[in-house]
């Protein structure tokens, strides 16, 4: 018992990681015995625990992050990473918001998809439901592949 729920809470943890996120916490979660629908329900709702925060407090950040030296860098890298996304957004708009957080590949997902809504002026009330649904929709893509892993490798 205090073992499924130690790994439930490093599985939570993991969502909720820049770059890690749900598409490896998923995976890492039915590796360690949690089942399939447990480790899919904690790893999209922790998924989009720092949404919020990103959305309302990112541009300050790293503002506050390219007036410090030390920081600059991360902040430019940061700033970058998200203009590189913003195309997708600028095509598609709400729906493009959607994909880049729904297609489960490197360099897209929930922080992501925040960062291009916090970049381009989004509010919660308007990206919070395009980044919940492309994290809802990267799970299932993610889950069918851990459970054909599984079923694969036994």
């Amino acid at each position: 018992m205090a073992e499924g729920i130690k790994t439930l809470l490093e599985c939570a943890l993991l969502a909720m990681v820049p770059v890690v996120e749900l598409r490896g916490a998923l995976p890492w979660g039915i590796a360690h015995g949690l089942p399939a629908w447990q480790a899919y329900g904690v790893c999209v709702i922790c998924n989009m625990i720092p949404v919020p925060f990103i959305l309302r407090f990112m541009t300050r950040i790293l503002a506050w992050m390219d007036t410090r030296s030390r920081l600059r860098p991360a902040s430019r890298w940061i700033a970058e990473h998200g203009e590189k996304k913003l195309e997708t957004y600028r095509n598609y708009q709400i729906f493009g918001l959607f994909l880049l957080v729904a297609i489960p590949l490197p360099g897209t997902g929930a922080w992501t998809g925040a960062l291009v809504a916090a970049l381009t002026g989004l509010k919660l009330k308007t990206a919070f439901w395009p980044i919940f649904l492309g994290v809802a929709a990267a799970g299932a893509v993610m889950l069918a592949v851990s459970m054909g892993a599984v079923a694969v490798l036994g």
